[in-house]
């Protein structure tokens, strides 16, 4: 059983969460115009790193006649999505030796994996598994804007809390995260590299603001939950990272600290009082063709 990365680097409710509203219905325009995918066949698509599977859950329900296969190394992931997300497969694999044969998929998606893996691993596996003329989709976080309320900042429990933390990290580099980062203009050429041809890199932006009048009420309380859960979050991937430094009374109070703030949004939303704080994404996807 492998949790590292849901033990030590991001949680089910964080990657789930800040998925799920990254690839909800009100960006599938976008999404859909770079993937340039025939939604009427049916095809066989892969996702390489799927996490607790919510982009396979927006593929699901974007290519209504594709069978969609999700696959991640994090035990813990993989039996959350096969409870949240029906319709799907999802299996337990390494993305630098995919549990497949030869020219088995049409299509293969990856969602902030690339930087992860070693290139000729990650492309070759790729290219192996797909069949002749399959699109290969990798997806790249790039910079974002994120603007909170002044209130968010770290107050004296959460200041003590990373103060003590200090040296985490190093423990979260010992799993070797983004050992492979790649330029807007690094990624199409790694691709390129590989074997793969058509290349074309494009870009959606998603934003995420709880008082554009646009967003209802369901889904502006989750996002600040959203992020609520990701700073939870880093505080148990601390805890899990530097075991035995932590009482469990500085743990409780540093996450009453940071439910006090994240309670006091969802209150100011709920009475009208508008903060205009914002997260906008960038995503870069690359698509190539074998």
């Amino acid at each position: 059983m492998n949790t590292t990365w849901s033990d030590y680097i991001q949680g089910i409710p964080t990657l789930y969460e800040s998925r799920r509203l990254r690839f909800s219905d009100a960006f599938a325009p976008q999404f859909k115009a770079l993937f340039a995918l025939d939604a009427e066949k049916p095809l066989k698509i892969l996702e390489i790193g799927c996490g607790p599977g919510a982009l396979c859950g927006a593929l699901h329900r974007w290519y209504p006649q594709a069978e969609v296969t999700g696959l991640d190394r994090d035990s813990a992931f993989i039996r959350f999505a096969q409870e949240q997300e029906k319709g799907i497969r999802f299996l337990e694999g390494d993305a630098a030796a995919l549990p497949f044969a030869d020219n088995s998929f049409d299509v293969t998606i990856s969602n902030t994996v690339a930087e992860h893996i070693e290139p000729s691993a990650f492309y070759g596996e790729q290219r192996r598994v797909l069949k002749p003329g399959g699109i290969c989709l990798v997806l790249s976080s790039r910079k974002s804007i994120s603007r909170k309320p002044a209130y968010m900042k770290d107050n004296a429990p959460e200041k003590a809390f990373w103060e003590k933390a200090d040296g985490y990290d190093d423990a979260v580099a010992a799993y070797e995260i983004c050992k492979y980062p790649m330029s807007e203009s690094e990624l199409p050429a790694a691709m390129e590299n590989y074997g793969f041809s058509d290349v074309a890199p494009g870009y959606a932006v998603v934003h995420l603001t709880p008082d554009h009048p646009a967003v209802s009420a369901k889904v502006a309380h989750e996002i600040i939950n959203a992020d609520r859960h990701g700073t939870l979050d880093a505080v148990d991937s601390a805890v899990h990272a530097l075991p035995g430094r932590f009482s469990e009374e500085e743990i409780d109070a540093v996450k009453r600290s940071i439910h006090q703030k994240y309670d006091r949004r969802i209150a100011q939303y709920d009475r009208g009082e508008k903060q205009w704080d914002t997260l906008v994404s960038v995503i870069m996807v690359v698509r190539g063709r074998k």
